[in-house]
């Protein structure tokens, strides 16, 4: 359900809402402006601050019920120490959604002293975060077991225009993380190729954006062979999903967003073990992440013109599957020997990346639920960054601070490509275990030429097997919002 944001000066003395949430950081004592509010409550925030019974503590939740008048609830929310503002802001919003969801308090009221428009979105996209839940296949309880949704949040803002700003683009960049995660959420028998060439083609007829797509057979003619053999063993037919969205002159070149867009991943005939293969349903986050990233982008109309570009499919065993040491000739003209086919990845993006290519962009960033060596390596906290331009990476490092998701580099360099040499072919699709994500990115890097070139393995930041405090199981919407500042960035 999608949260209405709004922002505006609230007279805190004569405020009435179901729920007013209070942010504070370690070592903060009481605001004025809360005065009415803290008298109200007979001084109860004041002596919980005093006694510290709440410390302002990353993701410190402390919650009260309210008088007969004003705020019926009070939330107060900890900021954590050292963190930056804007991650602690949006953080501590979207787990004050969460508890607002889960009470049934249907709206809230935030307040956190002065803001800026930046505040203002950061804190939207937390809150819009925080609610964000998939009920699409439930079964609705009993009407006397319903709890009201938390549909409306109020932020007090000093001034309105900046307020409004904020909340324009919050509420753009949320809609995003929301189709980006509805998406990613979605059950492989739903979320098809098929489904993703209509969600293309929905975003198409509501932003003016060209799609274009092409099945099997186009991609035969194209010798598109990496990318079908993945698709072999599918009676699915796979899709290649161009989205061309134009926000300033045409001859201005573009940037590429690519995205891996495995609908269900089963291993093909290196199948995956039975225990947990239901999560590879998100392995299509990258292209969830780019379709996300165009809605945002589109809704914000950004001055870029923009390539979004999928590489759709299921990887599925079967008696016409691809084989381990079956070679196949991907449409650069690269021979690749298929040592594993759960490595399917990267064979189906070594053709996207390469058809990405023909849009001349400044900068091809792809994004892809890509090595488990990834989660390894750096857990479900940062984002793998991998490049071959030394400026493009640091720009996409500079996007993931600034969106909240960040990334951490790992290298490309040449003494990798030891590992991916194949005795048959020109190279082969998996150097085994040691430097897992390094070999799959060095194994991307051969099919991008000399165009400036970022890969994100979002392996552990896409989604969560886990709750995780201030998100919950499932996917988190990554990485719409390192594309979005990406793409917001390069026309500051």
């Amino acid at each position: 359900m999608t949260l209405t944001l709004s922002a505006r000066r609230l007279d805190l003395a004569a405020l009435e809402t179901p729920l007013l949430v209070v942010p504070c950081g370690p070592g903060a004592s009481l605001p004025p402006a809360l005065g009415a509010v803290d008298s109200a409550l007979g001084g109860a925030l004041t002596r919980i601050i005093d006694r510290r019974d709440f410390r302002g503590a990353r993701d410190e939740v402390l919650h009260l019920a309210g008088a007969a008048r004003g705020p019926a609830r009070v939330l107060l929310v900890g900021l954590g120490a050292g963190a930056d503002r804007h991650t602690a802001l949006r953080r501590a919003a979207a787990l004050a959604a969460r508890r607002a969801h889960g009470l049934g308090v249907g709206s809230l009221t935030w307040y956190a002293g002065a803001v800026t428009a930046a505040d203002v979105e950061q804190i939207g996209v937390g809150l819009a975060l925080g609610c964000w839940e998939y009920t699409d296949l439930k079964t609705p309880p009993p009407a006397d077991e319903r709890r009201a949704p938390l549909t409306a949040a109020t932020i007090h803002v000093d001034d309105a225009a900046p307020g409004a700003a904020g909340v324009a683009a919050a509420t753009a960049i949320a809609a995003g993380y929301e189709l980006a995660r509805r998406l990613a959420m979605m059950p492989g028998n739903l979320c098809t190729p098929d489904y993703l060439v209509e969600t293309a083609r929905d975003l198409g007829r509501r932003h003016s954006i060209e799609v274009a797509v092409l099945g099997r057979r186009e991609m035969e003619a194209l010798r598109m062979g990496a990318f079908l053999s993945v698709a072999q063993g599918t009676p699915q037919d796979p899709k290649l999903i161009v989205l061309e969205y134009r926000g300033t002159v045409p001859t201005a070149k573009p940037i590429a967003l690519v995205g891996k867009g495995l609908c269900f991943d089963s291993g093909g005939i290196s199948i995956k073990p039975a225990a947990g293969m239901e999560f590879m349903k998100f392995d299509m986050c990258g292209a969830a992440g780019v379709l996300g990233a165009v809605e945002a982008i589109a809704r914000l109309r950004l001055p870029i013109n923009v390539i979004g570009a999928i590489g759709a499919t299921t990887n599925m065993p079967s008696g016409t599957a691809v084989n381990p040491g079956d070679v196949v000739r991907a449409a650069s003209g690269k021979w690749i020997e298929v040592i594993n086919t759960d490595a399917e990845g990267r064979l189906v993006l070594a053709d996207v990346l390469d058809y990405a290519r023909r849009f001349e962009p400044t900068a091809i960033v792809d994004a892809a639920t890509l090595t488990g060596a990834c989660v390894v390596a750096l857990g479900h906290v940062a984002t793998g960054v991998f490049g071959n331009d030394e400026a493009l990476v640091s720009e996409l490092l500079a996007a993931g601070e600034r969106s909240g998701e960040r990334g951490w580099r790992l290298p490309v360099w040449d003494d990798y490509q030891e590992a991916i040499k194949s005795d048959v072919a020109d190279i082969k699709n998996t150097g085994g275990r040691p430097a897992g994500a390094i070999t799959a990115a060095r194994f991307l890097k051969e099919f991008v030429g000399d165009t400036p070139w970022v890969h994100l393995d979002i392996a552990g930041t896409a989604y969560s097997e886990t709750d995780l405090v201030a998100t919950p199981k499932g996917p988190t919407g990554v990485p719409v919002g390192m594309f979005v500042e990406f793409a917001r960035g390069r026309v500051r």
